[in-house]
């Protein structure tokens, strides 16, 4: 009896310890962009902290063989690939150039390896369970748009992503219609159609806990992912 009742003193204070480690990296994971001056996630920290049965930020989610196609498309169609040095140089660029551009604007810009990848939260895009952009929005993507006029030689990959309210096919519908309207509006002020790549990622790659309101808000976005164009 004594034995058990000291193994269960033990294991109550292990999960005691475990969760107040928890707290502390939890918080670790918040930084202030210096671009934007916004609040961000560490998303490899989030990831981790929520554990794989939630997922990490997405990413590039159409796949390599999908952007490898697009990219032989687009030099074929007489948009020339980069190489080498020229590949890291171009990128630095381009994020420096949205980096100006979208400071103050919520947007968050990423770079992992040559792929650069814009978070665009739902309270900034779109109205709760809406697949119209909010026209306060407009802005914002008039200069995404005109950056990427300029730094053409990428493929440009639109995910839509949800929170864990309502259904997988509503969810996923959504995603899909989200990427959608933000691919067509980018379309609309002159980016090449054969540059995008729409995909609906629902609700199954989340960058923070669905457990409350603000995880919530950060899971109902649009990233968009920046590949160079290789030769």
């Amino acid at each position: 009896m004594h034995r058990s009742v000291s193994m269960i003193r033990k294991q109550t204070l292990a999960i005691a310890t475990a969760a107040a480690f928890v707290a502390v990296l939890a918080a670790g994971c918040q930084t202030t962009d210096p671009y934007t001056g916004q609040p961000q996630t560490n998303r490899t920290g989030t990831g981790a902290l929520i554990g794989a049965g939630l997922g990490v930020a997405a990413g590039l989610l159409t796949g390599d063989s999908a952007v490898e196609r697009r990219q032989h498309a687009m030099i074929g169609a007489g948009i020339g690939g980069l190489a080498g040095a020229a590949v890291g140089n171009y990128q630095d660029r381009q994020q420096a150039a949205l980096n100006e551009k979208l400071r103050g604007t919520g947007v968050d810009v990423a770079r992992k390896g040559d792929n650069i990848t814009l978070n665009m939260p739902g309270n900034v895009t779109f109205a709760f369970n809406s697949s119209n952009l909010d026209p306060k929005f407009y802005p914002v993507l008039n200069d995404v748009a005109g950056v990427l006029r300029e730094y053409h030689q990428t493929v440009v990959e639109v995910a839509g992503h949800t929170d864990n309210i309502g259904s997988d096919e509503v969810n996923q519908r959504l995603s899909e219609q989200r990427a959608a309207a933000v691919a067509q509006y980018l379309q609309a002020q002159g980016v090449q159609q054969q540059r995008l790549i729409t995909v609906g990622g629902g609700k199954r790659y989340p960058i923070a806990s669905n457990d409350t309101e603000a995880g919530r808000a950060a899971n109902r976005r649009v990233e968009i992912t920046l590949v160079p164009v290789q030769s």
